[in-house]
């Protein structure tokens, strides 16, 4: 499952555009198949600030622990608190309630979203891992 209206990472986060110059972000649907049960994430504070790339937290699962990457530069306007108590929504809705921060775009992080990944791209990049 790769909705068409999101971008991607090579390292599998996904990116919604919710308007205002704010981004949704969280893993993608194979990542979460990937890494199994899914029973702690690590989630940045509100106000954090990150480049494109940067580590803002870790998910945790049954088999290992992986980093999330931010894939565009900005600052933490919004956590999903839900994961604190109930991290499995990442495995049950990784593009809805699984959700994991929401970024306020840097003034140049704008292009980059657009340099991410389409679903197209994205499904060529998963059909060959």
């Amino acid at each position: 499952m790769i909705p068409d209206d999101l971008r991607y990472t090579e390292a599998h986060e996904w990116v919604r555009e919710l308007g205002d110059g704010v981004v949704r972000i969280g893993i993608t649907d194979h990542a979460q198949e990937q890494l199994g049960d899914v029973v702690f994430v690590q989630l940045p504070a509100v106000g954090d600030r990150f480049a494109a790339g940067d580590t803002l937290g870790e998910v945790e699962s049954t088999k290992s622990v992986s980093d999330i990457y931010a894939p565009v530069g900005g600052e933490v306007v919004a956590v999903n608190d839900a994961l604190e108590n109930s991290p499995e929504l990442i495995n049950s809705g990784a593009y809805g309630a699984g959700w994991i921060v929401e970024l306020r775009l840097t003034d140049d992080a704008s292009t980059q979203v657009g340099d991410l990944l389409d679903a197209a791209a994205y499904r060529q990049l998963t059909d060959q891992s």
